[in-house]
């Protein structure tokens, strides 16, 4: 593996941010960009084993504002990158079945309407006559949006490779970050299982692994890996082609169609935090028996694939962005706590802005920066799932 001398600008990690982050900063002008990432191929942890969700509406307005600058670009991917990034609008629905989720929707509803967001409110009745093959005659009401959907997540990141790959970034696969050298408060260099890059500026884009690119440098980095773990159905051929993305809130269980059959996920509240990515049998029963009880027609289904992989979570929920107040040349794009994937247009976008006109023009995302961990200045996101 041959490392260039030098680079202006190492990325640390080759999932779905990383990438999006290495062809914004080549696309706005910058020079000897260099993107690394461990595995043998990008975009095969955390961003190749998402559920591949889109959708704009969140409880903070800042995450909302994300996803109003991202699903745009996911709509126009394919002129932009050569690759089709394949986003259907088969809509998102929350349905909720306690009071106090109702409340909190409905507030989230009026922000969503003041923000141009399209959003419906659905009663439960219309919630059980929209769904008449799942069994919700607990529902009280659910929030709708029409303009959310799926994108394939694979397509997303090799489509930003290979545009960032043409505009000059060597992308470079099969080398792991071993640490970052520093002196007098600044970034000088980031050491690789291939050799040693020396750079004034390193993006720390490791999603799961950002806090320990952090602690590589001196940082501590409030990001914990958290193992969520999906299964896909076989055939389901009673279910329609357009069937929408289905998140029973209460127990953050969620359905949509993939492939041939349903892909279903299920988040486990007391999950601790890991890099452990084996499927836990006991927990993929609850999360069956709770499925089958929402969709009965599960009980007649088998599982054609299963697997487990990592959420980026911070105390808030929110992602990192930013420059860090410790030290001069180390930038966050991580933590996004599993809204990184939709979330990545902006996140790239946004980071190259501030990093080559040392300020964002698109959107004011000084709120995400990592100094709001040690001021108190926090965010909470309710929709957490």
């Amino acid at each position: 593996m041959h490392l260039p001398e030098t680079a202006d600008i190492v990325i640390a990690g080759g999932g779905v941010i990383g990438a999006s982050t290495a062809y914004h900063l080549a696309k706005g002008g910058a020079k000897n960009v260099v993107l690394l990432e461990r595995e043998p191929l990008f975009g095969t942890e955390s961003t190749g084993k998402c559920a591949g969700g889109v959708r704009a509406h969140f409880d903070t307005e800042i995450n909302c504002r994300m996803s109003a600058l991202s699903l745009p670009a996911f709509e126009r991917f394919e002129e932009e990158t050569g690759y089709s990034a394949d986003y259907r609008k088969i809509g998102y629905l929350f349905v909720l079945n306690k009071e106090q989720d109702v409340a909190a929707f409905q507030r989230q509803m009026d922000m969503h309407l003041a923000l141009g967001l399209r959003t419906e409110w659905l009663t439960g009745d219309e919630i059980r006559r929209r769904l008449p093959m799942m069994n919700f005659e607990d529902a009280l009401g659910g929030l709708f949006g029409p303009d959310d959907g799926l994108a394939d997540n694979g397509a997303v990141v090799q489509g930003y490779v290979s545009a960032a790959s043409r505009l000059g970034v060597r992308c470079l696969t099969g080398v792991e970050v071993t640490g970052v050298e520093t002196a007098g408060g600044r970034v000088q260099a980031v050491l690789t299982s291939a050799g040693r890059i020396p750079t004034p500026l390193v993006v720390n884009a490791a999603g799961a692994w950002a806090g320990e690119i952090g602690r590589m440098a001196g940082l501590e980095v409030p990001v914990q890996p958290v193992k969520r773990q999906l299964f896909t159905t076989t055939p389901t051929p009673e279910i329609p082609a357009d069937f929408t993305f289905v998140i029973e809130f209460g127990t953050g269980l969620y359905f949509h169609r993939e492939g041939p059959g349903l892909l279903s996920g299920m988040s486990r509240a007391d999950q601790p935090p890991s890099f452990d990515q084996t499927v836990d049998e006991e927990w993929e029963l609850t999360h069956l028996e709770t499925a089958a009880f929402r969709l009965p027609l599960m009980e007649q289904k088998g599982i054609a694939r299963r697997w487990a992989g990592l959420y980026e979570v911070t105390p808030d929920h929110h992602a990192i962005i930013g420059p860090v107040e410790e030290l001069k040349g180390f930038y966050m794009n991580a933590g996004f706590s599993g809204h990184g994937f939709m979330h990545s247009p902006a996140a790239g976008r946004l980071a190259a802005e501030e990093i080559l006109k040392g300020r964002t023009e698109s959107l004011d995302i000084s709120c995400l920066r990592k100094e709001r961990f040690r001021t108190g200045k926090t965010l909470d996101e309710y929709n957490v799932f």
